[in-house]
């Protein structure tokens, strides 16, 4: 998984609530378990009409923000199902972060696991930074994980919390297989002990 330290990007204003993992990525793309070429199809039904060509007003089809690396959004985003697939359709496309004031838990704890970072505000600075992102190509957030701050296109900077231990996680890349690597000497030493004290076991 690739490492969340600092990230400098265009913002996109989504500001809608209850924006589900089917709005997110629709179930006639879940066929597929590759995390790559999902980026295409997020949002599909608001990006796209009937004859596949790109609705002019949705915000990621605006010149501004093809190249949006955050997305700001209304309350409950990613709410629905607990497919993961949201979280690798939102990366693919390039979103390395999501702003609300609240996410589904499902859907909050498998960005983690993707390397996509949710940020939890408050809505008087979901306001602030959804009016940011509205000036389009100079909606730039800058967000540190580190120093835990979001410093936005006026130089104005909030703070916001996260648990250590997802931190740790996002800062080194470690999703669930990096952290089980990382007791690989104890797991080898464990599995030496109990061919030692089981030969028999060994031998069979």
């Amino acid at each position: 998984m690739e490492k969340f330290t600092k990230l400098d990007g265009v913002a996109a204003p989504l500001p809608l609530i209850n924006v589900d993992t089917d709005m997110i990525i629709p179930k006639q793309f879940l066929k597929t378990i590759a995390r790559t070429g999902l980026g295409k199809s997020l949002f599909f039904e608001m990006r796209y009409d009937e004859q596949g060509n790109e609705i002019p007003d949705f915000v990621l089809n605006r010149p501004a923000y093809r190249n949006a690396k955050v997305i700001v959004a209304g309350d409950n985003f990613g709410c629905g199902s607990s497919r993961e697939h949201a979280p690798w359709a939102l990366l693919d496309f390039g979103i390395r972060c999501v702003i609300s004031t609240s996410f589904a838990d499902i859907f909050y704890n498998n960005c983690f696991k993707n390397g996509v970072l949710p940020i939890v505000v408050s809505p008087e600075i979901l306001e602030k930074l959804m009016d940011d992102a509205e000036r389009g190509a100079n909606a730039t957030l800058s967000i540190d994980l580190e120093s835990q701050t979001i410093k936005g296109p006026d130089g104005g900077t909030v703070s916001f919390d996260i648990d250590p231990f997802r931190k740790h996680c996002l800062l080194n890349g470690l999703d669930d297989i990096g952290l089980t690597l990382e007791k690989a000497d104890d797991i080898d030493a464990y599995e030496a002990r109990q061919r030692a004290d089981t030969p028999w076991l060994a031998a069979g």
